[in-house]
Formats: structure tokens, sequence, C-alpha cells
């Protein structure tokens, strides 16, 4: 498999500090994570000991933001209902080459956000390894949650071969492509899936948020937007001599954006999950913060100033995600350049861009 943690540490560009749209979109799906917790406390009649697994965590303070809510949700349902306060037991999942020292730095902070009374019950440890193989021992689950995650791949979809000058798909191209990143997302969700399901326990939830696409065309010019852009920034590399064509030519990158209709069918397939919720969670493509504000890419006086700071917070967040796979590809010289000619092809689509919205799943499932 790639490399395809996010970059670690608390610099510049670091995912750390750069996963505010992230934050935003989790926070948007945070009432249907904590009506899911909510209804698995009642169902399985409020357990001594309660295994909670966050899949691909990453590294930063968004690893806790849900985590924290998880468990202070649990908290309040034990005590609203007179039960003894259960045993807590949470579970930080991502590859290996996760930043896992950043992550545990933050978990005194994460334990004094939580109630008082809870901090001697709680326990938190890291589990490295890919989340499309089995990480838990059979029926220890209660509850899993994953988010901004399963549209990684567990590897380059096999019959690439035609996609040249592009790191992902692009309009127009051959339906062959499409139907190689589609094959390969659905054997790995399905995977994914069928894990999940001899870890968990009967009545077991999961929360999963997920990068989407609305339209049903897979090859519409809709579904690609950063991707195109970074291919175009490594075309203009080549074309300078930075970069060997025969690098980008065998460059793909390891993600798929399947539409709603595509995460329903693998979930009913596979068969385990029973979907309890399925929601569209609509966020924006371009938007950055300043001071206490946030400036988004639908606001009509953004001038060019401000235009630049809202694109080059995008291509910092873009930079954050997919850096290390780049460096592990064409090395770690290219970038800042790579960056560079991204930004400027950002700014010069700026118009036909910025009222683009990013759409993302919410899926709430409970193991049959």
């Amino acid at each position: 498999m790639g490399v395809v943690s996010m970059k670690g540490g608390d610099g510049e560009h670091s995912y750390a500090n750069n996963s505010e749209a992230q934050k935003s979109i989790t926070s948007d799906a945070k009432p249907e994570v904590m009506k899911s917790v909510n209804e698995m406390i009642v169902k399985m009649d409020f357990p001594g000991c309660i295994k909670v697994a966050d899949l691909g965590c990453s590294s930063g303070e968004n690893t806790f933001l849900v985590m924290s809510e998880i468990v202070n949700t649990i908290i309040t349902t034990y005590q609203q209902n007179g039960q003894n306060l259960p045993e807590i037991d949470c579970c930080l999942n991502d590859l290996p080459d996760n930043d896992f020292n950043t992550t545990f730095k933050l978990i005194p902070s994460f334990h004094e956000k939580l109630k008082m009374n809870v901090k001697g019950n709680c326990y938190v440890s890291g589990c490295p390894g890919s989340f499309y193989t089995r990480l838990f021992p059979s029926k220890s689950l209660h509850f899993v949650h994953s988010s901004f995650c399963l549209h990684w791949l567990s590897k380059v979809p096999d019959g690439l071969e035609e996609n040249k000058k592009n790191v992902y798909l692009r309009s127009p191209c051959p339906p062959n492509l499409y139907e190689s990143y589609w094959n390969q997302f659905k054997k790995d969700f399905s995977m994914f899936l069928r894990m999940r399901a001899e870890e968990t326990m009967p009545s077991g939830r999961m929360a999963l948020t997920l990068v989407g696409r609305k339209t049903l065309d897979p090859l519409s010019k809709e579904c690609f937007k950063d991707w195109s852009l970074v291919s175009d920034s490594l075309l203009d590399l080549v074309s300078e001599g930075v970069v060997k064509e025969s690098d980008l030519e065998s460059f793909n990158l390891p993600y798929y954006s399947p539409d709603e209709s595509e995460v329903k069918e693998v979930i009913e397939n596979e068969g385990s999950f029973e979907i309890k919720n399925f929601e569209t969670i609509f966020g924006l493509l371009f938007s950055y913060k300043t001071g206490h504000s946030e400036v988004k890419d639908d606001d009509d006086d953004v001038d060019h100033s401000r235009r630049f700071e809202v694109v080059k917070t995008r291509a910092n967040m873009t930079r954050s995600i997919i850096e290390p796979m780049l460096v592990a590809h064409f090395g770690e010289a290219i970038i800042d350049r790579l960056f560079d000619k991204y930004i400027y092809h950002a700014c010069q689509r700026y118009d036909t861009l910025r009222n683009k919205p990013t759409v993302n799943f919410f899926v709430s499932l409970t193991r049959k």
C-alpha cells in the first residue's frame, strides 16, 4: 500500500494545522453521531465497559473532537438513566506511518475536557494498522467511528495504464478507468464492512463520514476539483523539466469518491449492517479562517488579496493530505514549487470553482 498517511507534526503544512474543513463537516455530523451512541447504549442495556474505535484517526486536535463528544454522550446517557458509569476504552487507529506522537501529546487535554468523574474510567490506546484488515478481537467493539477515510483505497487500482497525465479520473477519460476505481472501492469498502462485522457486537453501531459526489456521472467535471489542479501543476513541472514525464504517468491516487447509490449498494450487498440513517453534508471548496470569522467562496466581496488567501488555504489543506504520497513518488524537492503552481491554477479558475460545493456522506449503521 502507498503512503496515505496525512502530513504529521504541527508545522505550516501539517494536517493538524490544515483540517478546518474536515472539522466543520465533522461538527455538522455530530448530532447524528451522538444519537447513534445513545441508541447503542440503550439497546445494549448499559454495558459495564464500552469499547469505542476511531478508524483513520490521523493527527491533531480533530482526532479527539468526536471522541470527546462520544465519551461525554456516554457519561450523560448513563447519568440521566441512573446507571453506574462504565469503563470506556478509546482505541485510535491509523496506518503505522501516522504521526501518533503528535496525537498522544493531546491525551492530557482530552482528559481535561471530559466530565470530571469519568477521568479514571477512560482509557486511550493506539492501534496501528490498515482498517481493511482485522484490528480487534471478535465481537469486542460497541461503537465504531470513521471520518474522512473511506474514500482512500487500499491500493491504486489495476488497469490505469491509459491514465497517463492525470493523478485521478478526469473528464474526458475512458469508462474503463472509472470501472477500475469503482471496482477497487467496492472491494475495499466490502472488506472494511466484513472486518468490522467480525469485530462489532450484535447491535453495535458504526458512524461513517466520507467524501462523495453528488452527480451520478463519475466522469463529470464536478467530481475532480482539487485533483485536476494537482494534475495540471505536475504537467507544468514536466514541461519545465523538473518532473520526469514517466514519473507523472506512473502516479495515480488511491482515492475514490462514490455517489450515494454506490455506497448503499456495497452496504446492502455485504449484508452485515443495516442503514439507520444516510445524510448528505455539503461543504465549500474554498474557505479560510481570518481572526474569528470565516471567509467562504460564496462571499461576493472577496477581493484579489483575500482570494489569494482563500486559495492558499485550500492549497495547504490539499498539501497536508497528499504531500507524503507526492514525496514518496517524486521526491521532496518539487513540493513547494508544485503548490505554487497549484495556487496559480486555482486563482485562474477561481470564478468557476468558487460556488462548487464539496459533497460528504454521513452513514449510521447497526450490526445485524
